[in-house]
């Protein structure tokens, strides 16, 4: 079963509970005591794969990409790599194509210069073109070691009514695993994402039946997206929540946590995340699907303080992971 951390640098990751970490993507500075600490705990630690995708088109491009990565990998001991490429891509462009070559070919090379390597490749929460990402979701699945799927920033691009909602509501979170899996993809080869984050957002109206309207920022296509908002982590979330207006509220249809607070200026703000309650009923489908495993953006997210309260938050967050 894998617990995929991803790591954003910083010292966080020596409170980590690596009693349940099978894999960290370092997305930080290389450090070099981390590699060396995951690996006395018995973890992966993996590379952040990115590149331009217009740049590896051409097959010559592509290879000197692939081996400069194992070149990478190689020398600072690590276990393979995570491919984090996120740019928009037409079902009908060469990309199209050059991105499932370039995860097959990245694999191969993985596998064969370093063996027992990882090779992994970060999905939207639905295969449905979200942010126009229109990738061979199949080809990818099949040619790399699992999928990471992002069930979070849900909202990125809001079709319907212009207000504030859960950055990973539970049944759409689960409708986009069932959609991979109808396309042919083996549960196995799914790791379900958290968020260890939420959205702050400026109501520009708050009724009185919690109704955030936020002011329209588009994206990708879309006339209204969580880009209205700011991504804020769950420790200062927590910090937050006990001193708010309202206090933690509950939506009951999209199983997630809010709640409300007034800023100096007097404007309105709801803040949506995700914590144990939340975490541990997607955690049962991944248990329940047979999913590979689950993992979240970001480890740094939490308040790793020394002091009893954040100790106690922290580790419950950890725990929902696998209930």
């Amino acid at each position: 079963f894998q617990v995929f951390v991803f790591d954003v640098g910083k010292e966080t990751w020596k409170s980590y509970d690596w009693s349940r970490i099978t894999t960290v993507a370092a997305f930080g500075k290389y450090d070099p005591e981390l590699m060396c600490y995951a690996h006395s705990k018995g973890s992966r630690i993996v590379l952040k794969g990115d590149v331009l995708l217009k740049e590896i088109v051409d097959p010559a491009k592509r290879a000197a990409w692939i081996s400069q990565q194992v070149d990478l990998a190689k020398n600072q001991y690590m276990d393979g790599i995570n491919i984090d490429i996120e740019q928009e891509v037409n079902e009908t462009s060469p990309e199209y194509y050059a991105l499932t070559e370039l995860v097959k070919e990245t694999t191969d090379a993985f596998h064969r210069e370093i063996p027992g390597s990882q090779v992994t490749f970060d999905v939207a929460w639905s295969p449905a073109c979200i942010d126009k990402r229109c990738y061979n979701y199949t080809g990818i699945a099949d040619a790399c070691d699992f999928l990471f799927v992002m069930s979070y920033d849900e909202q990125s691009q809001i079709w319907t009514d212009c207000i504030a909602k859960a950055n990973a509501p539970y049944l759409q979170t689960l409708v986009g695993y069932e959609e991979y899996i109808t396309m042919g993809i083996d549960p196995k080869k799914l790791v379900m994402g958290v968020p260890w984050y939420g959205y702050d957002y400026v109501c520009q109206n708050l009724s009185k039946d919690h109704v955030c309207s936020l002011s329209k920022v588009p994206f990708r296509g879309a006339p209204c997206s969580d880009a209205a908002g700011r991504q804020v982590p769950y420790g200062a979330i927590m910090k937050q929540v006990n001193s708010s207006l309202s206090g933690v509220l509950w939506d009951e249809v999209q199983k997630s946590p809010f709640y409300e607070y007034k800023d100096s200026f007097g404007h309105f703000h709801q803040v949506w995340y995700d914590d144990p309650r939340s975490i541990s009923l997607k955690a049962a489908y991944v248990k329940n699907r047979g999913l590979r495993g689950i993992g979240m953006w970001n480890g740094n997210s939490l308040d790793y303080a020394r002091e009893a309260v954040a100790e106690q938050q922290t580790e419950a967050m950890w725990q929902a992971l696998t209930p």
